[in-house]
């Protein structure tokens, strides 16, 4: 079971399947109709919006803070001297930029919390 906390309500649903734990974006578009009462096409269009909205921005180079949830970063990573490891052949590594997430301190507690520690 995972649950989603918004500021007035909590909104529990059951993961499909324990081969796929993860939670889809087709999911949340059938928790906003389920719980929000959107119809199909507005939930999935919004779901769809929100996350064009973070992918543009982390393309852009910002920063994006979801408050409570965590903040998505854009980092540059200098190049640097790899190694094959089947071949021990040296192979430099091009500078690249990653996205990198951290929750936020609402986010722990609630992992915390929910994992009994």
């Amino acid at each position: 079971m995972t649950m989603l906390t918004g500021r007035d309500a909590v909104i529990e649903f059951a993961v499909e399947s324990l081969e796929t734990p993860a939670l889809t974006k087709a999911q949340l578009a059938d928790l906003l109709f389920d719980q929000i009462g959107l119809n199909k096409r507005e939930s999935k269009d919004m779901i769809d919006a929100f996350f064009d909205l973070v992918s543009q921005s982390l393309v852009e180079g910002k920063d994006v803070k979801l408050s409570g949830f965590g903040n998505f970063q854009i980092r540059t990573k200098a190049p640097r001297p790899g190694r094959n490891p089947r071949t021990g052949e040296a192979i430099p590594i091009q500078a690249r930029r990653v996205v990198t997430f951290h929750a936020s301190s609402k986010l722990k507690e609630q992992i915390q919390t929910a994992a009994g520690l």
